[in-house]
Parts: structure tokens; C-alpha cells; sequence
């Protein structure tokens, strides 16, 4: 019976040691989940406030490049481009240059760090339409642009801001589509 007395101290040790092994490893896995979404919930912080400089960039670069396209002193010429879609294409003067230089610059960070395909493609249009504005500005005084051209390119801005939005995870309450666009002043 001597070796029973032995026995049942070493099996309470063990248990006891297996228990406090177990307690530590859990904890321990318990501690690098937290730890990993504390990570995760950090990085994505970090990318949402990387995204809205881009953004926010981007917009007052396309906002400068047509408030200088408008200038009464603006020199733009406009060249057909030499492949599909063959539309005009706007060349600025020295002055001019530096406003489609940062507007390029701010489209293709906002590529870089965009975390989905519908920022690009609102971005583009954006774009897109600042470029037919300077480019009718190379034939037409500020204030003879088709109003049309200005509807779209406010709407194409709506988009992008929409767009943004969404991808930065904000409130989409406002839906900024239903808000009228301004009208003319009357004659």
C-alpha cells in the first residue's frame, strides 16, 4: 500500500500541472486573437486615413484644374487625340501645366491606394469630363460651355464623393444624387 500513497499525490500534480498548462496556452491564445484585431482593426485606420487624403487631394486638385481652366486668362488648345476615342484633348500653358500635372498626380494616387474598382472608374469619369470642360474652354469663352458639360461634371463628382464614401465605410444618409443641381441664373 506504500505505493498507493505515492500515486494519488503524483496524479493531483500532474492534473494540476495539465491544468495550468492548459489555462496558460488558452490565455495565450486568447491574448494574440485580441492582439491580432486590435492589429487588424489599427491597419485598417490607417488605410481609411491614407484613402481620404487621396480623396480629399484629388478633389481639390480636379476643383483647381477647372476653376483654372475657367480663368479669362487661361490658355488652352485643344488637340484630337490620335487613337479611339479621337475627343479633344487639352494642352495648358506654363501656368496651366502645374494644375494637370497634380491632377494627374492626385487620379493615380487615388489608384494606388483605392480598396475597390468603383473609386477608379468614378475617378476616370471625373476626369474625363474636367478634360471636355478645359477642352471646350479652348474654343469657348467660360461662359458659352454647353451647361450640359457642367451638369455632367457635377454629377460625375457626386459619384465619386458617393463612391468614396462608401469605400471609408461613412454614413451614406445623405444620398447627395437627390440634391437638385443648380440651375442657370435666369437671363
Amino acid at each position: 500500500m506504500p505505493s498507493k500513497g505515492w500515486t494519488m499525490p503524483l496524479v493531483q500534480v500532474g492534473l494540476t500541472a495539465m491544468g495550468t498548462l492548459v489555462a496558460v496556452l488558452l490565455g495565450g491564445w486568447i491574448t494574440v486573437r485580441a492582439q491580432d484585431r486590435l492589429w487588424q482593426r489599427d491597419n485598417a485606420r490607417q488605410w481609411r486615413d491614407i484613402r481620404l487624403k487621396a480623396y480629399t487631394d484629388f478633389l481639390s486638385a480636379f476643383r483647381e484644374y477647372i476653376a483654372f481652366a475657367l480663368q479669362p486668362s487661361a490658355v488652352v488648345l485643344a488637340v484630337p487625340r490620335p487613337q479611339v476615342p479621337s475627343d479633344l484633348m487639352p494642352f495648358f500653358d506654363e501656368k496651366g501645366s502645374e494644375y494637370k500635372e497634380r491632377l494627374e498626380a492626385t487620379k493615380t494616387a487615388v489608384r494606388l491606394v483605392s480598396g475597390g474598382s468603383s473609386v477608379i472608374q468614378a475617378s476616370n469619369t471625373m476626369v474625363r469630363h474636367a478634360r471636355w470642360i478645359a477642352a471646350s474652354r479652348a474654343s469657348h469663352d467660360a461662359g458659352a460651355i454647353p451647361p450640359e458639360r457642367f451638369q455632367d461634371l457635377w454629377a460625375a463628382e457626386r459619384e465619386f464623393v458617393l463612391a468614396a464614401r462608401d469605400e471609408l465605410g461613412l454614413s451614406s444618409a445623405l444620398d447627395i444624387r437627390t440634391v437638385p443641381l443648380p440651375r442657370e441664373p435666369p437671363a
